[in-house]
């Protein structure tokens, strides 16, 4: 049998990997494949121009073979999700994985002069050979199949499958999961103060990872206290947690993020940010069923984590205490009754002078400013009461600021 036509038949053949075929290189090079076993020459040369655009895309961090076998690690599939689990791998689903990881082997190794030797055009050995270089597959690869297997399995283990292996971050959007490829860097030993508060935040979220019982959490209190950077740090602390930001718009659609999410094995914190709601809000009631009370339980593998400048989520006016209802306590009790559906509740209030300038110490100390804390102190203050609060963001503001100065040789007074 023709070498190419080998390689296109062991191709389609793949199974469990077969979602490699969607990827952009492995999709392109099956393309480029089959163009050549053709009769269509200018079809083949469209294709070799494609394939090699693709390449070109990748190649200026690594080769051909790294690039094309690199997809296997993001590939979410019955191996990679058991695998991640920890489960046992059958027999059967074993050998399927053993068959390909072999056809992945096989086509990484594929050189151009190799499909130029095998196609059936003659006059294609004219064409030139941009960035396919002959190097190492990705370490995962390097060996036989069955330590690929073995190798593949440890690292599904460590770092999740598919996507979620890929990237920690995610915005549910028009009821689409998307990567966010470059989340805040904010970590938690760049936010000064409110230890006691991020303590049980920290705590809640160690024992949601470690599989102990664990609450969803609601941090409100004062604006600029630190409450989302708080939540957006846990990425950086604990790599083994994956974070997805939902809108409150999207609410109504938690359902099916449940559905995505619930097979997974690896955990998710799901964050809604400034979360309140007005009285005739649709948004209100699904997000009371989705904590507590509806069809669509949330699974033993996610928890909710929400921020808010308010206690009383539902917001409502003097006319809602005096008006003519007849049972006003009830409607009293619906704005409080969101917010006691979260299992920890985290209160973050502005700090007071002394603890503010204790924020712009640390902060400063940490940006080796120490020697100019006596003109800082005096600055901060300024410039906390220009914008009228002593706030953990307008101490981190001000610091960047100076800082700015510092290194300009600017006075800071």
């Amino acid at each position: 049998m023709n070498p190419i036509e080998e390689a296109v038949i062991k191709t389609a053949s793949l199974s469990i990997y077969r979602g490699l075929l969607q990827r952009s290189i492995p999709k392109a090079l099956f393309r480029l494949l089959c163009a050549a076993r053709g009769n269509n020459f200018l079809g083949f040369v469209q294709t070799w121009g494609d394939f090699f655009s693709v390449l070109g895309q990748k190649n200026a961090e690594t080769c051909f073979a790294h690039a094309f076998t690199e997809t296997v690690l993001y590939d979410e599939n019955a191996f990679s999700k058991a695998a991640a689990s920890e489960k046992e791998i059958s027999s059967p689903l074993r050998a399927a994985v053993l068959r390909d990881l072999q056809i992945v082997l096989d086509l990484a190794a594929i050189t151009p002069r190799d499909l130029l030797a095998g196609c059936s055009f003659p006059q294609a050995a004219d064409l030139n050979l941009p960035f396919w270089e002959n190097g190492q597959t990705i370490p995962q690869m390097r060996q036989n199949p069955e330590e690929c297997l073995n190798q593949l399995k440890a690292f599904y283990q460590q770092n999740g499958c598919g996507r979620f292996a890929r990237y920690h971050a995610f915005i549910w959007r028009n009821r689409r999961l998307t990567p966010v490829k470059y989340p805040d860097s904010i970590r938690l030993e760049d936010l000064k103060g409110y230890e006691l508060q991020r303590n049980l935040v920290l705590e809640n979220t160690k024992a949601f990872l470690q599989d102990l019982p664990a609450n969803n959490c609601l941090l409100y209190g004062d604006r600029g206290t630190g409450k989302s950077s708080t939540v957006k740090a846990l990425l950086h602390e604990f790599p083994a947690l994956r974070l997805i930001e939902m809108p409150k718009i999207e609410i109504p659609h938690f359902p099916e993020l449940v559905e995505l999410l619930a097979e997974l094995p690896m955990k998710f914190i799901i964050f809604i940010d400034d979360l309140s709601f007005s009285k005739q809000d649709d948004t209100y009631a699904a997000l009371k069923a989705v904590l507590e009370g509806g069809l669509a339980a949330r699974p033993e593998n996610t928890l909710i984590y929400a921020t808010s400048n308010r206690r009383h989520l539902l917001r409502e006016t003097f006319s809602d205490r005096e008006g003519d209802e007849i049972h006003r306590v009830d409607t009293i009790q619906e704005s409080l009754s969101l917010a006691d559906r979260f299992g920890l509740s985290v209160r973050f209030m502005l700090p007071d002078k002394a603890q503010f300038l204790d924020i712009v110490e640390k902060l400063a100390r940490q940006r080796g400013l120490e020697s100019h804390l006596p003109q800082l102190f005096i600055g901060a203050e300024r410039f906390a009461t220009e914008r009228a609060g002593c706030s953990p963001r307008c101490a981190r503001q001000y610091v960047r600021l100076a800082e700015a100065k510092i290194k300009q040789g600017k006075s800071l007074l």
